[in-house]
């Protein structure tokens, strides 16, 4: 090999180090009842962004904790996603950790937003995916409205609730091709259930499982609901390629114990060889990551 043959080799490997070694930004959606002030979140973000090497965000919508409650879904995801188009950070991409409530607004951000950043890996502590079938004092100007889902309601929930059956393209007719090309879009998406959750009923939502229409049992898996079989959101997709880990954890409500949060958690926050673009050495054509 020659000297300049030579060059040329060790510049792109020097280019691939450096690709490597540029780590993906993250950003943290807090649950109800909280705000990126409070030393829990601030101090969440922080130990991931200390573990990971990589920098996090905590990400405010309106007042955090009164707009956690009184501001509907819809508008929620809509600030955040003016936001993370305005964060000059993630305008390479971004990987996301959603807390409770905050996954609803990460998979908003996921689907909904038109010109954003795109979206690598997504991380849901505890998120009602497939919505919750009971809520303590859920009055319809109240967030939780807009993923609260009656089994034996359905039509109701279908005609009324502003936000959770757009998000999983549940209505008949209205489903949205681009909501589902989005979601798939997705290197990994990490779904973790707290064992002794009570918060998220039934807390397999956090793997989209969900009561039958009409009934309260038996409790279906995500790969039992139509969801997934009839791949509505691009689940089953995602599922087949790899891509989703379902994940459960010992402990109540997001509460996570820190060899949990390393094992689970910090590796979709560091850069990984899925984050950047390959090619087959033969055909010279993109990898799928």
């Amino acid at each position: 090999m020659g000297k300049k043959q030579f060059g040329i080799v060790v510049a792109v490997v020097f280019i691939a180090l450096v690709q490597v070694s540029v780590s993906v930004p993250f950003i943290l959606l807090h649950g109800i009842s909280a705000e990126c002030s409070d030393d829990k979140e601030a101090n969440f973000t922080q130990l991931l962004s200390n573990l990971s090497g990589s920098p996090g965000f905590c990400l405010e919508i309106g007042n955090g904790n009164r707009d956690s409650w009184f501001m509907p879904l819809t508008k929620q995801a809509e600030i955040a996603c003016e936001k993370v188009k305005q964060m000059k950070e993630l305008r390479q991409g971004y990987n996301i950790v959603g807390r409770s409530q905050g996954n609803l607004v990460a998979r908003g951000l996921i689907e909904f937003c038109d010109g954003g950043p795109p979206v690598h890996n997504y991380i849901s502590l505890a998120g009602p995916q497939a919505g919750i079938s009971s809520v303590p004092m859920c009055g319809d100007h109240l967030a939780p409205s807009g993923y609260l889902k009656i089994p034996t309601e359905m039509t109701k929930y279908l005609e009324s609730s502003k936000y959770l059956p757009r998000l999983n393209n549940e209505i008949p007719n209205q489903r949205n091709s681009t909501y589902k090309d989005r979601f798939t879009s997705l290197h990994n998406l990490v779904l973790v259930m707290f064992e002794d959750d009570k918060v998220i009923v039934p807390k397999d939502s956090s793997w989209f499982g969900f009561y039958p229409e009409g009934e309260f049992e038996p409790l279906l898996s995500a790969q039992q609901t139509k969801l997934y079989t009839e791949d509505w959101i691009g689940l089953k997709t995602l599922d087949a390629a790899g891509k989703v880990k379902f994940v459960s954890v010992a402990g109540e409500h997001i509460r996570m114990a820190n060899p949990d949060v390393v094992k689970y958690v910090v590796p979709y926050l560091q850069t990984q060889p899925s984050s950047q673009q390959r090619f087959n050495r033969k055909t010279k054509q993109p990898l799928r990551p």
